[in-house]
């Protein structure tokens, strides 16, 4: 059997690994750099190790006619929202107009990017049909199995996982059953628009709670109490959720909460709960800068932001919340220099028009900001406070990454 893996980021290139064991696997991305850092054994993201891409037998291509002879295509490209938070299918649609001129009868198409129910039959189905010429559930087959990849998680790889899977008819799902079951556990889900409603909650559902935390965090500090203090008694009951407070960005938790909220207003209901909950999340960027702000007494300081990706150990810098963090404290006028360890500066300067800096170059600085927890920041020691703050220096720890016993005396030190 030929699988066409299209789009090999995150979610795309660790299936394309895992498949290659067991299929013919062709490996397409419109990116050319993406494709040759590939073929050189070299995944930037950092989630398959360059070992076991040199013992991969995936063919890696840019060019639209690798998509010729396949039996099965599994498309995994991103699916954004556009400046107003609406969802942008654009990649998805790009996708199914290059496949369907390739299509052939009896070929399946399987969709696991982030969508709302209805999307991958009403919509993709449709534009496949229009640029194949071919009609969806007779002459070719849809399929939706939606990804769980989780960036930078080395415990919940996609074969350590249970992968929902569903197909337009009972014998398409037999057969994504079996290629799916080469790689983890298969969950056969009820029909296609099932298994897209049970992706978009799942994050939805984390980004309600991850608010909740938001919210509290926001009422306790007017008490003058610690969120992380409250937690850890309240953990201590057998069916708390351990959520945490924190900077919500991203491409899926800050991202998919939208999707579920469009197809709400397809159907004629108000989303109030899951635009509360993007509506504080997005928020909390601008509350830190503001809250920075008003512990420095509302003095211009130089600061040291550590981390500018949207999340620890990841390399990925697409819809950080930090930028927000950033931006509120430039606003007031304060000096900000960025450290970044495992970020692109390149991408840094194109998406943000940040110069990251290096860290052992760096001292004297009014006010410390840990943002991002990646691993590098938790190995500080009280020495490296010392040479980067000043003595009386505000030392702000978003993801308590810092036990505060390791604080100079003289600098002071601010959590959530």
């Amino acid at each position: 059997m030929n699988i066409c893996i299209l789009g090999l980021g995150y979610v795309g290139l660790p299936l394309a690994v895992s498949l290659s064991r067991h299929y013919n696997v062709t490996g397409f991305d419109v990116n050319a750099q993406r494709i040759k850092d590939l073929k050189n054994a070299n995944d930037l993201t950092k989630e398959v190790p360059s070992s076991v891409l040199v013992e991969s037998s995936i063919h890696y291509s840019d060019t639209q006619t690798s998509l010729e002879n396949q039996d099965v295509y599994i498309v995994t490209v991103p699916t954004p929202v556009d400046s107003q938070n609406k969802p942008d299918l654009s990649l998805l649609v790009n996708a199914c107009q290059m496949i369907g001129p390739f299509l052939k009868p009896g070929a399946i198409v399987v969709f696991e990017s982030t969508v709302y129910p209805g999307v991958t039959e009403d919509i993709c189905g449709k534009e496949l049909e229009k640029s194949s010429k071919l009609t969806s559930g007779v002459d070719f087959f849809l399929g939706y199995s939606p990804e769980r990849i989780n960036p930078g998680d080395k415990v919940h790889t996609v074969d350590k996982i249970t992968k929902v899977v569903a197909g337009q008819n009972p014998k398409v799902q037999e057969v994504l059953k079996t290629i799916y079951e080469k790689v983890t556990k298969v969950f056969l889900a009820k029909d296609i628009k099932t298994a897209e409603a049970a992706k978009v909650i799942e994050n939805a559902q984390r980004d309600i709670n991850i608010a909740f935390m938001n919210e509290i965090t926001m009422i306790f500090d007017r008490l003058g109490i610690s969120t992380y203090d409250v937690l850890e008694a309240a953990k201590t009951k057998w069916n708390f959720l351990p959520f945490t407070p924190g900077l919500v960005g991203g491409h899926c938790i800050g991202v998919d909460p939208f999707y579920l909220a469009e197809c709400a207003k397809l159907v004629g209901v108000n989303p109030e709960v899951i635009l509360a909950g993007r509506s504080v999340n997005d928020g909390m960027g601008p509350w830190i800068g503001e809250r920075i702000h008003k512990k420095l007494g509302h003095k211009l300081s130089n600061i040291l932001v550590l981390g500018l990706t949207f999340k620890e150990n990841v390399p990925d810098l697409r819809n950080t919340k930090v930028i927000d963090v950033i931006r509120t404290l430039e606003g007031f006028g304060h000096k900000i220099t960025v450290v970044d360890p495992i970020a692109d500066s390149n991408e840094a300067e194109k998406y943000y028009k940040i110069s990251l800096e290096a860290l052992e170059k760096l001292s004297g600085f009014d006010c410390i900001v840990g943002a991002v927890s990646h691993e590098a920041f938790y190995h500080f020691s009280s020495k490296d406070f010392e040479r980067l703050g000043k003595p009386g220096a505000l030392i702000v720890d978003v993801k308590k990454i810092w036990n505060k016993n390791l604080i100079p005396s003289h600098q002071n030190y601010l959590s959530l």
